[in-house]
This record gives C-alpha cells, structure tokens and sequence, in this order.
C-alpha cells in the first residue's frame, strides 16, 4: 500500500491546529501538528513528503519568517499559507517568496481539501522526477571516461567508423565499448540511450563532448 500523504499544520491556536487534524485525518491524510515556526524547525527533517499548512501571524516567527528558514535549509516542501481577513499585502509576499498558495480564514473545508491534493501531488511528482535524475546520475557516473566518450558520439549520431577514427581506435573495439556502457546503462536500444540522454541534459547531468585521445 502506498503511504498517506503527509499535511504539516503549523498554527498557535490549539483549536485551529486539533480541527484541521480532524479533517484532514478523516481525508486520509497523515498530520503532523505544531504550534510555532520554532517548534517545526526543531523537528522538521529534509526527508519529510507532503506540504505544509502555515498560519501567517504568530507570536514569535511569523510565517514569511518561518517560510524563509525552510528554503534556507533546503526544505522544498509546497507551503500553504493561512490568512486572516484583510492580509492581502503578506499572502501576496508569501506567494513571491515561493509559497504556493494561500487561504483566507475562516477556511473553506473544501477549498483546502484542494488545495492540498494539489500541492501533494506536485511534491510528489517533484520528488519521483528528483529520484529519477538521481538514478540516472549514478548510472552515468558508473561509465569510464571511454565509455562516456563513446556515449557522447553515439547519441550525436555518429557511426562506429565515425567514432572509431575520433577516438584513434578499431571499430570493434567501439562496439565493446557500446555493449558495455549500455550494459551499465541498462538499456538495449538505440532510441532508449537517446532518450537517457535527454534526460541527462535535463536532469543537470552533463554530456560533454568527446576529444580525442
């Protein structure tokens, strides 16, 4: 079974913090609940899923306040910001500053339902693409730097020949060169290396150009 999505409530008010456990628990979230910005930074963990449901005005860190500390320590989780009537100006700050949405008290139930599932699935879409490049990197980084070399002029179209003469070696040489990287690679044909190089390209990971040695 796949686990719950996770919702973290962070709200000095007791009664906003135990309502919203309620709904979101009979919603099948998972809830976490604290009652300032303080509280959460002590407990929170850079492998936490799900989002964060952020009351604006709190006594000590507010919720721009608490909403900096995160990215500052790379918690990248979708934060919904909670807002009283009339803080048009700060919800507007909070959007700027990466928030991804926000909601006027006293909240509409189904609204934040919502909104909820949104930014959910956008954290986890977010994080199954993140463990995707990181496969691929590891995947990359177990070529040698022939290997790569090879890779490098195979998804740039060149024939064996082609590579061959690049790289000062025979052709069959190039295609034990192929079939081991795409062994490492775990891939079997031409159009999938292809597309495992798009990814690299988008993932961050860099294809470099060949050079001959």
């Amino acid at each position: 079974m796949s686990p719950r999505p996770e919702v973290t409530i962070v709200d000095d008010d007791a009664g906003v913090r135990d309502s919203l456990s309620l709904l979101l628990g009979l919603h099948g979230y998972a809830v976490r609940a604290y009652a300032s910005g303080e509280a959460l930074l002590e407990a929170v963990r850079p492998d936490w899923r799900g989002c964060l449901l952020i009351d604006l005005r709190m006594p000590g860190m507010d919720g721009l306040a608490l909403q900096a500390a995160l990215k500052e320590r790379g918690i990248a989780l979708p934060v919904l910001i909670l807002t009283a009537h009339g803080d048009a100006a700060n919800a507007r700050s909070a959007l700027k500053a990466g928030a991804f949405d926000f909601l006027e008290k006293p909240v509409d139930d189904g609204l934040m339902i919502e909104m909820i599932k949104s930014a959910t699935r956008v954290e986890a879409e977010t994080h199954a693409a993140s463990a995707e490049r990181a496969q691929l990197e590891r995947r990359m980084q177990r070529l040698t730097p022939r290997e790569r070399q090879v890779f490098d002029l195979v998804v740039a179209g060149r024939h064996n020949r082609e590579i061959a003469a690049a790289l000062t070696i025979s052709p069959r040489t190039v295609e034990v060169y192929k079939a081991r990287m795409m062994d490492k690679l775990q891939v079997d044909r031409l159009p999938d290396l292809i597309r495992l190089s798009m990814g690299a390209q988008n993932g961050g990971v860099p294809v470099r150009e060949a050079h001959t040695v």
